[in-house]
C-alpha cells in the first residue's frame, strides 16, 4: 500500500500566463493567486523558485506599456516580470496597524 502522504495530487495548481516579452527578452507574467515564488522554467525544465519582490524603477519600455505607477514584481533569481492578479486586491496601499 503506498504512502497517501506522497501520492500524485489531484487538485488542478494554478498557472501564470505570459502576457508579453520584452525587447531585451524578459518575460512578463500575470502572477496566479496568492502566488509567491517563480513558475518559470530553464532549457533544462527546472523550475526557478526565485522570491517575487515588488520592483520600482523599471525601464522606460514597462513605464510605456503598463503606466509609470505599475505594480510591477520581478524575481530576484531569473528577472522575470509579473503583473497583480485581476482577482486579488491591490497591494500598494499602505499597511493599518
Amino acid at each position: 500500500m503506498a504512502n497517501p502522504k506522497y501520492a500524485e495530487s489531484t487538485r488542478e495548481m494554478p498557472v501564470s500566463e505570459t502576457v508579453n516579452t520584452l525587447s531585451d527578452g524578459t518575460k512578463v507574467k500575470v502572477r496566479a493567486p496568492r502566488m509567491r515564488a517563480c513558475d518559470e522554467k530553464d532549457e533544462k525544465g527546472k523550475l526557478c523558485a526565485g522570491h517575487l519582490k515588488r520592483w520600482y524603477f523599471f525601464g522606460e519600455e514597462v513605464k510605456k506599456q503598463y503606466g509609470a505607477d505599475a505594480e510591477i514584481y520581478r524575481c530576484e533569481r531569473c528577472r522575470a516580470l509579473y503583473l497583480p492578479n485581476p482577482a486579488e486586491e491591490p497591494r500598494t496601499g499602505t499597511l493599518s496597524f
